[in-house]
């Protein structure tokens, strides 16, 4: 007896770890897109069309593999989860950091998105989806597309400091979710942080870069680039964005001096494009002051 329990224990674990690993017709995929200092993290599976209808009604005794007015796991296999390491907006509505599944409902002219905060469901949860843990849904309009997209696709584009769109891509289908950050928020939480720890020229330096990229606070950026020079000596870059400040602040001549150290010490590290650069801008200050 206690033979053939040992047998029976032996099969069931040798079946358990038989299994065959195969290649899925829905292949995994992720994407981490930054925005800003924020990061959006997607993981999804990508089925193909394989000469089928993709979305739409039951027409000409061909159904829609994803039907109108049903909801969709945007993808294959279990539900698309999406994570946001800070808050983020969509279309007007606020993203709390954390992660949560995407739903869709999808319908000729228009199509509701969902961020929903269970992410357990396998697939689109049909059975046990539950509105009420909607996160919030927003209302997107199809584009149809002369491009033919295969394999469902999750990618990002128009991409800056403060804004990026979430675009998917299917058969003749494309659709844009605009999303927007708060760059500027962390970023002072990020400047004042480094600051107050143990401060570099390096990090006098990016800060001031970054007031100067983004058209503010131009007198603070000026005060970090003097304490970067002080603390970190005369480098072709330091010069560079002091002299682009001080131009901001509309004092030429200053400009024209910083930019004349930047030139001369790009010149010596044959940084031949800050050279030029340089060149352009003290013959443009020039002409505002003569």
């Amino acid at each position: 007896m206690e033979k053939y329990i040992a047998f029976i224990f032996c099969f069931i674990i040798t079946v358990g770890y038989s299994q065959i690993n195969h290649p899925k017709a829905s292949p995994f995929s992720r994407i981490e897109q930054e925005v800003g200092l924020s990061k959006i993290t997607i993981k999804y599976s990508r089925p193909a069309v394989s000469g089928r209808k993709i979305f739409g009604d039951q027409s000409n005794g061909q159904e829609s593999l994803v039907p109108y007015g049903r909801i969709w796991r945007v993808g294959a296999n279990e539900s698309t989860k999406i994570t946001v390491d800070s808050d983020i907006e969509v279309m007007g509505n606020i993203l709390p950091k954390g992660a949560y599944a995407l739903y869709a409902f999808p319908q000729l002219d228009s199509w509701e998105v969902v961020f929903h905060k269970n992410t357990s469901h396998w697939g689109d949860g049909r059975n046990a989806y539950d509105s009420n843990e909607d996160v919030f849904r927003v209302t997107v309009v199809p584009e149809k597309t002369t491009s033919f997209q295969e394999n469902f696709l999750i990618t990002f584009d128009g991409i800056d400091y403060n804004s990026a769109n979430m675009v998917w891509l299917w058969e003749h289908t494309k659709i844009t979710i605009p999303i927007t950050v708060d760059t500027d928020a962390l970023m002072q939480e990020e400047i004042a942080m480094q600051l107050k720890e143990n401060p570099t020229a390096q990090t006098y330096y990016e800060a001031a870069r970054y007031f100067q990229e983004q058209e503010k606070e131009y007198p603070r950026a000026l005060e970090y680039l003097s304490k970067a020079i002080e603390l970190g000596g005369d480098t072709y870059y330091f010069h560079r964005v002091k002299s682009l400040v001080e131009a901001a602040l509309g004092d030429y001549k200053a400009a024209i001096g910083s930019a004349k150290k930047s030139l001369k010490l790009a010149n010596a590290e044959d940084k031949d494009e800050f050279v030029r650069l340089n060149q352009k801008n003290i013959n443009a200050w020039k002409e505002l002051i003569d």
